[in-house]
């Protein structure tokens, strides 16, 4: 065959790879692009896949349900009905009470509550240091880690929260006055610990003196948090303090190869299966996704660094995290960086 000569077209930012002999044009997308070329010739996953931002789904439902529920409270303000109402008819129905007996009415509230916010300074809060772990945690696990540990925090953090709250005497004793648990707190405990027992040293504000370790943000981040409980509820302190736990522990069985999310991945495909059938009968190959056909074999690279490779690695990198790469891998990648495949 022919010489190969590349040249850089930015039109559409792809790279064309044009033939002398044949003419024909060889379409591949860039790994910049990848994520965009997807979500176009994709269905839209809502869940858990991994054609959208875990973290901008997190960040979104709890923004909305903090809008949903201040909507209420502004109609109910200028409908002139005094606040209890409104805690009485609309957040204590989302919020996790600690009587069991009222538990048992509102079993959905295990889940609402870690996504359901009523102050501003609350969400806030739990929003920054869930962007602050969670955008870390993403980049180098994959896409796929974030929403379950979350998951896992906050529903240790709900089970504590009932527990201590019924079984502890000297909690039990008071427990019908103890106002319903609200907040991602949980949740953001379990990612900020996974994080850092994943990279303890990553380092934050990088130009900042070399940067600053992980594992000191995440010290400031639980000193803060456990001195804002001191005065509570020990149940809500419990439940911060055994969710960090199912971080650490969730991160120590990935290392082993044993992924606690796997279960939720597969349910939230079968989900998107589910409401998305024709996906199933439009899957296309990986060579049908990179490469324009023209009837005829346009271009073969026998050589040992190949577009194909790299299109692979990237969707790994992509999928479960750039440290989850063999060491042959990470030298494929090293190499066609400096050959500029």
């Amino acid at each position: 065959m022919g010489a190969y000569w590349w040249r850089t077209c930015w039109l559409t930012d792809c790279n064309y790879l044009e033939q002398n002999q044949q003419k024909n044009v060889v379409l591949i997308k860039k790994s910049c692009d990848m994520a965009t070329q997807s979500y176009k010739s994709s269905s839209r996953k809502i869940l858990l896949g991994q054609d959208n931002n875990s973290l901008v789904f997190l960040f979104a439902v709890n923004m909305l349900m903090f809008v949903i529920v201040n909507f209420l409270k502004v109609v109910y303000y200028l409908s002139e009905i005094p606040d209890e109402f409104f805690y009485q008819q609309v957040l204590n129905w989302v919020s996790l009470p600690a009587q069991t007996d009222t538990f048992l009415t509102r079993p959905w509230t295990f889940i609402s509550t870690m996504i359901t916010h009523h102050s501003i300074w609350q969400l806030i809060s739990s929003m920054l240091w869930l962007w602050c772990f969670g955008f870390i945690l993403q980049d180098l696990a994959g896409n796929n880690k974030l929403i379950p540990i979350y998951i896992y925090g906050g529903l240790v953090g709900s089970l504590s929260f009932l527990l201590m709250n019924n079984l502890v005497p000297v909690l039990a004793n008071h427990v019908q006055t103890v106002a319903p648990l609200l907040g991602a707190g949980s949740a953001v405990m379990a990612i900020a610990v996974a994080t850092t027992t994943l990279a303890p040293d990553y380092r934050v504000f990088p130009l900042l003196n070399g940067g600053i370790p992980l594992w000191v943000i995440t010290l400031i981040f639980v000193a803060i948090d456990f001195a804002t409980l001191a005065t509570g509820n020990a149940g809500i302190g419990a439940g911060h303090l055994l969710a960090g736990l199912v971080g650490y522990f969730y991160i120590r069985q990935l290392r082993r190869g044993s992924d606690w999310g796997a279960w939720m991945n597969k349910f939230a495909q079968w989900l998107d299966d589910l409401f998305n059938p024709e996906k199933k009968h439009n899957v296309k190959s990986s060579s049908d996704k990179h490469f324009y056909k023209t009837g005829t074999k346009p271009f073969e690279k026998k050589a040992n660094l190949t577009q194909q490779r790299l299109d692979a690695i990237l969707d790994k990198i992509n999928q479960e995290g750039y440290q989850f790469l063999t060491d042959e891998e990470k030298a494929f990648l090293k190499r066609a960086s400096n050959e500029d495949i």
